[in-house]
Formats: C-alpha cells, structure tokens, sequence
C-alpha cells in the first residue's frame, strides 16, 4: 500500500506545514509527500498516483478546497483511498466526524491504519464534491470573501464580514431563478438561496440538514423563499443549526437525487468552497463513488438530526 501525503503549504496558520513534517519524520510507514505549488496540483498528484494502478491511499493536507481537487482526482477509482488532514483555516466536511475530528485525523498512524467507506459524490455541470453546494446569497458572501482577504488591511473575520454586509445590506438578500427539483417547480422566482447537501457542514460551521450522510444514496436539498432582511436574520441561526422542518412556509426541501436551477444572469455557485458562474446549472449523485477513509473509532453515521428538533 502507498501513502502519498499532498501538502498545500498555502493552507492554515504560520507553522502548520513545519508542524505537520514533524509528524510525518515520525511515522512508522514509508510514505511520499508532495507540495503544490497552484491550483489544481493536488488534483494532478492524485491522478498521478491512480493511474500507477497500484493501491494508494491519498492524504489531502490542507483545507476543503485541497480535499476537493483530491477528490476529484480519485473519482472513481476502486484502488485510491483520500482522506483529509485538516491543515487548513476551515475544513467543513471533517465535521461530521464530531468536534474532535482535528485531533483524530492528525493522528496520522491510527489514521493510515482505518477503515474506508465508498462516499456518494456530487457532480455538478462536470465538477465533482463530497460535502455541499450551494447557491445565492450564501454562496455570493463566500465568493467575495476571497477578494476582500486580499485586502492587506483586513483579517479572515474582516474579510467575511465586509462580504456579509455588502451582499445583505448593498446588493439585496434574493434573486430570480427557476428550480427543478422533485415534484417542485419554481418558475422564474426571487429565491434566497439554494443549498445542497451531501455532507452536513459547510461555511465556516452551518449544519442545514442535520441527518445528511454522505453515503446514504440521497441529496438533502434546501430551497429558500425571497425573505425580507428581519426576517433573514431572525430565520439565519435556524437554518444553521437544521431547524429547516420548523419553517415549511419559508423553506423548501426536497430529498433525491437530481436538482437543475437557472437564471437570466450568471449564478455563483460553491461546491466544497470552489466558486463557479454560469448561467445553468445541474446537480445529481454520480454512480461513481469515492473511498474515503478515517481512523478506527471515528464515526460519521452519528446523525446530528437531534440537535434539528
């Protein structure tokens, strides 16, 4: 069995790498490391890696977007096995092995030695993801959050909170989009945004549905009216926390397969915080699967519906 560790020396606090070749110059395995140096390097790696045709297992070292080119290198692939060290500032979809998912997944010896699980795998216009994609308000805050951490000036907290206000108080809560998904069908209507959940976690820490799994063979997709802004921040600490249920008059939810949405102006759109644009848009569960593995003990099938009610 190979072990190849991709480092996105990019990803997390000052230190984070250093610390993480400690641990590597310890373990008792032999093992690869490689370093990306741009975007899509990680993916490459992985790639790499599968078409050797031997079995491998894929450490992506960095935050959800590194676990994300990692996945979509592996798809697909029976032989490679990923699995996230959470190296980086935000690593959503490790949440749903519970709040000590950083401590389990950092003891890298347990980690190489667990189980692994085929996890469903979201493909949406051609761009695979394992956790959530989402669209609208949402997703436009988590897009320019990126632009304003440019901003020599501004923290990562900074950052999130210029986009916050200017998409909620500047640009406007909702936009017109036609949605098909199940027997609904919103036609050409001011929504809030629209969230499809694979994982449970996404944006720093929302939960939207709270017994999502990632292998139950089901999207669990949540469609939001046009709200006004009382309303969108009265109704914000809900939706985060799954209480989707409570609010039928204010929140669609569908649980299949398949969900399409358009509009008349480019949609931004985050699949495992990688932003897409594009005026249309599908979303389906892929026959293909991931191998995901994760060490002995940890368990993501503790559903958090329990805290939904």
């Amino acid at each position: 069995m190979r072990h190849l560790f991709i480092i996105n020396p990019a990803a997390g606090k000052k230190g984070a790498t250093a610390r993480l070749e400690a641990l590597l110059d310890k373990l008792s395995f032999p093992h690869e490391v490689a370093y990306t140096e741009k975007e899509g390097d990680a993916r490459r790696f992985t790639e790499e890696a599968a078409r050797r045709g031997e079995p491998v297992r894929v450490y992506a070292c960095g935050g959800d977007g590194t676990l994300n080119e990692v996945v979509n290198g592996a798809a697909g692939h029976a032989h490679v096995a990923v699995t996230n060290v959470p190296k980086g500032t935000g690593n959503d979809f490790l949440k749903i092995f519970g709040p000590d998912y950083r401590t389990l997944f950092y003891d890298l010896e347990a980690l190489a030695a667990g189980p692994e699980t085929p996890f469903d795998l979201i493909d949406c216009n051609g761009h695979l993801g394992i956790d959530v994609v989402c669209a609208g308000v949402d997703a436009r805050i988590a897009a320019d959050v990126h632009r304003y951490k440019d901003w020599w000036f501004v923290s990562g907290i900074g950052a999130y909170i210029l986009a916050l206000l200017e998409n909620i108080f500047f640009k406007g809560i909702a936009r017109p989009m036609t949605v098909r998904m199940g027997d609904i069908q919103w036609e050409d209507r001011p929504a809030s945004l629209l969230c499809v959940c694979n994982g449970r976690y996404y944006g720093g820490g929302f939960m939207p549905v709270g017994d999502a799994m990632p292998d139950d063979g089901v999207l669990d997709i949540l469609l939001v009216r046009k709200v006004s802004l009382f309303t969108f921040l009265r109704l914000v600490g809900k939706y985060a926390k799954g209480q989707y249920r409570q609010y039928p008059e204010l929140i669609l939810d569908h649980h299949g397969r398949e969900a399409s949405f358009s509009a008349k102006e480019p949609i931004t759109v985050v699949v495992d915080g990688e932003v897409m644009r594009d005026t249309a848009f599908t979303v389906r569960l892929l026959e293909k699967k991931v191998n995901f593995f994760y060490p002995a003990g940890a368990s993501y099938q503790v559903s958090s519906a329990d805290k939904t009610s």
